[in-house]
């Protein structure tokens, strides 16, 4: 019986190289043909970005200060310190440390 079934196979392949007109012009992956030549400047569209835009890393950081504000905890500012050491907002960051442990 395997030996039938893989003959089917080798008379499908077979069957599929003779049938095609060019049979460099696909490649068989998981059952499913795919064309191996693809022109971007073939008149198609570009299709459409998938992933969002980078965020602007200073408007997180700002969000980020906000949040330890918020918190108002010694933990969160000092958190907030030491990611953004070199942040201009890490110095307001420290007066407001040094205000909540007056």
């Amino acid at each position: 019986m395997k030996r039938t079934h893989r003959n089917r196979r080798i008379g499908v392949a077979l069957a599929i190289a003779l049938l095609l007109p060019d049979a460099d012009c696909l490649v068989i992956e998981r059952g499913s043909a795919l064309s191996k030549t693809a022109n971007a400047g073939d008149g198609q569209q570009v299709p459409s970005r998938t992933t969002p835009p980078a965020r602007d890393p200073q408007l997180a950081v700002q969000e980020e200060y906000q949040l330890a504000r918020q918190r108002g905890t010694a933990q969160a500012l000092e958190l907030f310190i030491a990611r953004h050491p070199d942040s201009p907002l890490a110095e307001k960051a420290r007066a407001d440390l040094a205000a909540t442990k007056r």
